[in-house]
């Protein structure tokens, strides 16, 4: 595997919500109990939120239970021959298998080529290989960024299995956050500063509380699309 990762070990306290969040997407199909506002991404100012809500999206059944099948059912067999890991070469990932994936059934073709259209200017030149992880219900991904050497502007992300708690933190000013919920079956989308500028991590099933709710974390699994660096 190629690296894709630049790693950030600072340990960031959790968020303090003192300002009333802002909704950005309404969270009516994702599974949940209603949330207040409905809202998919909460941030620690509103000005934040406001600056960034063009470059973070969280689009909830972006995928139907039958595609998430046939996603899973392509998958499944070559997740299976590997091992649960927990000590990712970076130490970036904790309770995870990964593989990349090239070839796909016309299915699943049809899924990623809308996940590409919605995520990526036509014409993009894209990353060929689909990024698939795959995280234990004890799993977790630490706050980093992904290299520039090898990803470009915009990153794609289905969550499969499991609904999770995103949480990009500002890297030059701890204080500064959003945290995303992440329904199962959505695509999130980063791009430009929120990729660049912003660490990223899946939190923990013990932290993974959204708006003061527990947003349970089961097993999950994420299929990622990237572009290619300018």
């Amino acid at each position: 595997m190629r690296p894709l990762l630049v790693v950030f070990k600072r340990i960031h306290k959790p968020p303090v919500y003192t300002s009333r969040p802002r909704c950005l997407s309404s969270c009516a199909s994702s599974g949940l109990s209603p949330l207040r506002d409905d809202a998919l991404i909460l941030g620690s100012s509103r000005e934040l939120v406001q600056r960034l809500g063009s470059q973070v999206e969280v689009r909830t059944a972006f995928i139907t239970e039958e595609e998430e099948g046939v996603l899973l059912r392509e998958l499944e067999p070559g997740l299976k021959k590997k091992r649960y890991e927990f000590d990712h070469w970076d130490d970036a990932i904790h309770g995870y298998r990964e593989t990349e994936r090239v070839r796909w059934g016309a299915a699943c073709e049809e899924v990623l080529n809308r996940v590409r259209s919605v995520a990526f200017p036509e014409g993009s030149p894209l990353l060929g290989p689909v990024h698939i992880l795959d995280l234990d219900k004890t799993g977790y991904i630490k706050p980093h960024i992904d290299s520039v050497k090898f990803c470009g502007s915009t990153i794609a992300g289905l969550s499969l299995l499991s609904d999770s708690i995103m949480r990009l933190v500002k890297e030059d000013a701890s204080n500064e956050w959003l945290d995303l919920l992440l329904p199962r079956r959505s695509l999130y989308i980063l791009r430009d500063q929120a990729r660049y500028n912003f660490t990223h991590e899946i939190l923990k099933n013990e932290e993974s509380v959204f708006s003061g709710q527990r947003v349970p974390r089961q097993r999950r699994i994420s299929v990622i699309c990237r572009n290619l660096p300018g």
